[in-house]
């Protein structure tokens, strides 16, 4: 596979690039909190756009007047479609949306494919939706970067920070972690769960489970990474679908963060 094409275009967000473009645009409007230092780490969530893509482009925006000097994204996300033990890097050469393709920074995937828990995967990469639906708010933001895709199914926090720290350490990488928050609980219990979450994640803690957040081997390999241990972290938004697009019975929790 020498082109990972899209595979939520059209469910997750609009198939048709004009106004995929102008949602995200949309979305992205609202100002960000003041920065003093560019982001070395984002945290955000991978539902549709109309569920979780305004919590998401609240980290995204904080990449306004920084995004020139970001040359490659590392972009780490949970499993759904296809079991993986390890983490998962693609076989593919470039990643299409409708907003265009993205080139894989491919000696970046040569340093970590010899890692602890690091597999080759096209297929763990073909139907996943996580990392996915963070493209076009890259695109839009950044413009012209290299992506090294990271699908994590049984990793440790340690494989996990490994990854990050052989490839996080310069200046103009970007670390995204993609994760969601609890899952089909009823308003008032999401909220509670996702607000002792947040904390938890506020303190770096590495051991979140699966049910607190989708993401959670990511989120802990990036707290247990040298730079998670070295940044300053800020929540940025969090709510649940309950409050964009979805009924209060059983919802989903999302929350961003930013790394500095």
């Amino acid at each position: 596979m020498i082109i990972r094409e899209a595979a939520v275009a059209g469910t997750f967000y609009e198939a048709d690039p004009l106004r995929l473009q102008h949602h995200v645009e949309t979305l992205l409007a609202e100002p960000p909190p003041a920065a003093t230092t560019p982001p070395v780490a984002l945290i955000v969530p991978h539902a549709g756009l109309i569920y979780s893509g305004a919590t998401a482009a609240r980290a995204y925006a904080c990449l306004r007047g920084v995004a020139q000097s970001i040359r490659r994204v590392l972009m780490l996300g949970p499993a759904h479609r296809v079991y993986v033990d390890g983490m998962a890097i693609p076989g593919a050469r470039r990643f299409r949306t409708p907003l265009g393709e993205i080139e894989l920074d491919h000696a970046a995937l040569a340093r970590i494919a010899a890692l602890p828990g690091v597999v080759e995967s096209d297929a763990a990469h073909r139907d996943e939706h996580c990392l996915e639906v963070q493209l076009p708010f890259l695109q839009t933001v950044i413009g012209d970067f290299e992506l090294i895709p990271v699908v994590v199914g049984g990793a440790s926090a340690a494989q996990v920070a490994a990854v990050i720290d052989t490839l996080a350490g310069d200046a103009d990488t970007l670390v995204v972690i993609s994760s969601d928050l609890s899952h089909f609980l009823d308003y008032d219990s999401a909220r509670a769960t996702d607000s002792d979450t947040v904390q938890r994640i506020l303190h770096k803690e590495t051991t979140l489970r699966g049910e607190q957040a989708c993401g959670a081997r990511a989120i802990n390999g990036l707290m247990a990474s040298t730079l998670g241990r070295d940044a300053e972290i800020e929540l940025l938004q969090l709510c649940n679908s309950g409050d964009t697009a979805g009924s209060r019975n059983r919802v989903v929790g999302y929350a961003a963060f930013i790394l500095r």
